[in-house]
């Protein structure tokens, strides 16, 4: 009780409230709410001037706002499209071929980049001298070379440099190259084509069904299964017999040299050759270092415990190093997948009709809708950044060891 009547004579004193305040001010969880709260008020006040300081200058100057401009018919026409385009159809169609053919490099980039990564960086350990210091050379020149600078030299120094159509360079299986780009044998789709895919796909379901099992079998005993042939025997059997009984659904259109060009076949522009390489050579010298780092950074006993198990060096680089070594390279994998992606937009440079330049360059230039383009084009980069870095943190978490 007589706690109480100090408590209330605490409280009834004169000055009482200045001490409620002070207290108030002091307690880090109140100060952190109210600086929280300060923040956001002035980000959202900022916005706002952003905003209208914008549309005032737009209806100063009379230019429209607004996505409706992606309905207006585009006018123009572009040199390579995954999909159906004609200069008839709509910004919004032209938009979609930008963002096909920015897809098209990267995924490409990212395929052969790996691929050309994993090689180099394992080439870089390698025993012999003249592997590893070739790989090393590779890594150290192209990773240090501006990667505007390296399209640049593919395309001008070395794709422009070669002979017009009528003295093309012949390739194997039918192939041409020459200054218009690399002509190749073109696909074409006949009656029965959905069955072979569809036996194509049955072939890699069965394929990943086996690889999976054999997984759980190695991991059960200890052994592995020679499921290798088996593998491959599914793999090329069954879209073979398919092909035979559906009749031959696809073949494939040689080109053909003529007098002045080459007819016929699918033709690669010298652009997308240029930026496909460029983008591939200089994001795989990345890759082969993160390769090397993940390798040298699992434990040498796990190579000479599978040495004494009796497994070869590839046996061991491939079923023992590479799986625990890929937790520390997947990582700084994604981000060079990242920056493969967003370099590609080094494309404007050269000519090739990627997202930025139909998007961002030929629509922008004949619509004046500046921001609504640019916010679109940040957005779609945004989408595949996310995208990609959550693929691979899932493949990153499977990958991870699990303690028993």
């Amino acid at each position: 009780m007589a706690r109480g009547e100090s408590d209330a004579a605490r409280e009834a004193r004169p000055g009482a409230w200045r001490e409620r305040l002070a207290s108030l001010v002091f307690d880090p969880r109140v100060r952190g709410i109210a600086l929280q709260a300060v923040l956001v008020v002035a980000i959202v006040a900022f916005a706002y001037e952003i905003v209208s300081n914008v549309t005032d200058n737009l209806a100063r100057q009379q230019i429209a706002s607004g996505f409706g401009f992606l309905e207006r018919t585009a006018g123009f026409d572009i040199s390579q499209r995954l999909i159906a385009y004609s200069n008839t159809m709509t910004y919004g169609r032209a938009f979609l071929v930008g963002l096909t053919n920015t897809l098209l490099v990267a995924g490409l980039g990212i395929v052969l980049a790996t691929f050309i990564g994993f090689a180099v960086g394992i080439a870089r350990l390698s025993s012999n001298a003249v592997i590893s210091s070739l790989a090393a050379i590779y890594i150290e020149v192209l990773r240090n070379i501006p990667p505007l600078l390296m399209l640049f030299a593919i395309y001008f120094a070395v794709l422009k440099g070669l002979p017009d159509p009528r003295n093309s360079v012949v390739l194997p299986f039918s192939s041409y190259i020459n200054v218009r780009g690399l002509t190749v044998p073109k696909p074409l789709m006949a009656p029965g084509f959905d069955a072979f895919a569809i036996a194509v796909l049955i072939g890699l379901g069965l394929v990943a069904a086996l690889a999976i099992w054999s997984r759980r079998h190695r991991l059960a005993t200890g052994r592995t299964a020679p499921v290798v042939p088996l593998a491959v025997a599914i793999l090329l059997g069954a879209p073979a017999a398919a092909y035979a009984v559906a009749g031959m659904p696809f073949t494939f259109e040689a080109p053909t040299l003529g007098r002045f060009n080459v007819t016929g076949g699918l033709t690669l522009l010298p652009e997308l050759v240029a930026l496909t390489t460029g983008l591939t050579l200089y994001t795989a010298a990345f890759i082969a270092e993160n390769v090397r780092s993940g390798i040298e950074g699992v434990p040498k006993g796990q190579t000479e415990a599978a040495a004494a198990l009796g497994l070869s060096r590839a046996q061991a680089m491939r079923l023992v190093i590479v799986p625990q070594a890929l937790r520390i390279i997947v990582p700084p994998l994604t981000n060079q997948y990242l920056n493969l992606t967003k370099n590609s937009s080094l494309a404007v440079a050269i000519g090739y009709p990627d997202l930025v330049s139909v998007f961002s360059g030929t629509i922008l230039n004949q619509t004046n809708q500046a921001i609504e383009v640019i916010l679109i084009t940040m957005a779609v980069y945004l989408v595949l950044s996310i995208a990609t870095s959550l693929l691979m943190n899932w493949f990153n978490a499977r990958m991870a060891l699990v303690e028993r």
